[in-house]
């Protein structure tokens, strides 16, 4: 069940150059609920995922997260208030165990400047919520290996889980079935409606069959606009958004 929403994106435009790579988007992100964003290469996802998290600043526009605007808040403080996000390339410490990758993460949202002589493994709160992460993603028994041993969708589930580890209340989540085969991609498919029940998610993803099992809401863009909104059903059949993106509706049935 949804319930509030949790962020709120207001006339949001990036322009780089002459190129306007988002423009004039608007949307909402309840508490509960699984919106994805779709679109051909080039229309602008990953640029609003990259605003959204603050790795990007604004053109114009705004970014309200529980009614607070955090427009022009640096990336680590949209974390701390409890934002999260994956990345299309996985971005982890390869050569770090992965209880450390996500003790690192539980860190940051709690950050100790001057403590620079103490144990990192005696942060109690953060080994705790480092463990619990990884629970989450079915990595609990894969504590002491190596980042780099782990295959690509374990990594990606790690990626996930380091994301977990900071608390978050909203997940932005980057193309997360990125490079997998099927029965990887069936596992992150699962593991993300598992953490719907708990989390808001805005999803990026070329999947359309992963897509259509887990959003409640799509929205689709195109040359950096927004061209429709609404439940799978009606996006399926919006002709706009077949002659645009999804082909016919045979071919996406």
């Amino acid at each position: 069940m949804t319930g509030d929403e949790i962020l709120k994106v207001r006339s949001l435009c990036k322009s780089f150059g002459g190129l306007a790579a988002v423009d004039d988007v608007s949307l909402q992100v309840r508490t509960g609920e699984s919106h994805a964003v779709i679109g051909p290469n080039g229309a602008g996802k990953t640029t609003l995922i990259n605003l959204l998290s603050g790795d990007l600043p604004t053109s114009s526009g705004s970014i309200l997260f529980r009614e607070k605007d955090i427009t022009k808040f640096p990336t680590a403080r949209r974390s701390r208030l409890g934002i999260g996000r994956s990345y299309q390339k996985t971005n982890i410490f390869l050569g770090f165990t992965v209880l450390e990758n996500c003790r690192l993460a539980a860190q940051s949202r709690a950050p100790r400047p001057f403590d620079w002589w103490r144990e990192a493994s005696s942060y109690g709160d953060a080994m705790e919520q480092a463990r619990r992460a990884l629970a989450a993603v079915e990595l609990a028994d894969r504590t002491d290996d190596i980042a780099l041993a782990l295959s690509h969708g374990e990594q990606r589930q790690l990626e996930l889980a380091m994301c977990l580890a900071t608390a978050p209340q909203l997940l932005l989540l980057d193309e997360p079935l990125a490079g997998m085969g099927t029965e990887e991609s069936q596992k992150m498919v699962d593991l993300i409606g598992r953490l719907a029940d708990s989390h808001a998610i805005l999803l990026v993803e070329h999947d359309m069959d992963a897509v259509f099992q887990l959003a409640d809401v799509l929205t689709v863009m195109v040359n950096g606009k927004v061209l429709a909104t609404g439940a799978p059903a009606e996006i399926r059949v919006n002709r706009e958004v077949q002659n645009a993106y999804l082909g016919s509706s045979d071919e996406i049935s």
